[in-house]
């Protein structure tokens, strides 16, 4: 079997630590990139360079900007009243994409998760508080995932803003839309009858 150089294993290695690849999976994009697609892995080279140079986070939201205020809290028609609380930007984009939400944003970019060492400070909760806490904020929205991490994080998290008076509301869950009943889980169903309303 050839020994190939360290810059090689290197690359393999460095490909790893995407979500979901493995050892081989690395190895496959690593060769493709530099049998195949030079000026792709040159280009994408130079994205994450760039990436890690600018990308920060946002001041007050704590989400994904290139400045220091992103573009969502800076917007003047965002309803300042609401704060929607997420886990991550992807979550954040998805709850956008909507187009049913107004209000502004905290980024907690996590969960609360007691077993992986994950703690109320490396999910920013201080500055949470301190966002909804500002006077402005009328309700927050917890739409953390619906893992068993997610809901600890929600619980957690809203029990803190209700002992300072704050209004918290948390996602709704249920059948999703164009699912069949036969087909969705019995939990769903379950939470679905539970968080039924009136039509």
């Amino acid at each position: 079997m050839p020994k190939f150089t360290s810059s090689l294993d290197t690359l393999t290695e460095a490909l790893r630590c995407l979500p979901g690849v493995g050892p081989k999976s690395a190895q496959r994009m690593a060769y493709h990139l530099l049998q195949h697609d030079r000026d792709g892995a040159q280009q994408l080279g130079r994205a994450l360079t760039d990436a890690m140079q600018q990308v920060r986070h946002c001041q007050l939201c704590n989400t994904f900007t290139e400045s220091e205020i992103c573009s969502t809290c800076s917007d003047s028609e965002r309803d300042a009243t609401l704060l929607c609380v997420v886990e991550t930007p992807a979550d954040q984009m998805m709850i956008e994409q909507t187009l049913t939400f107004k209000g502004m944003y905290f980024v907690l970019m996590g969960r609360l998760s007691p077993l992986d060492g994950i703690g109320p400070r490396d999910i920013h909760l201080e500055r949470l508080i301190e966002r909804a806490a500002n006077g402005a904020v009328k309700e927050v929205v917890l739409a953390t995932n619906f893992t068993s991490e997610g809901e600890a994080t929600a619980h957690y998290i809203g029990e803190m803003l209700k002992a300072r008076g704050l209004s918290v509301s948390r996602l709704a869950r249920g059948v999703p839309v164009g699912g069949e009943l036969e087909y969705v889980d019995a939990g769903t169903i379950a939470r679905a009858m539970l968080d039924r309303r009136a039509t």
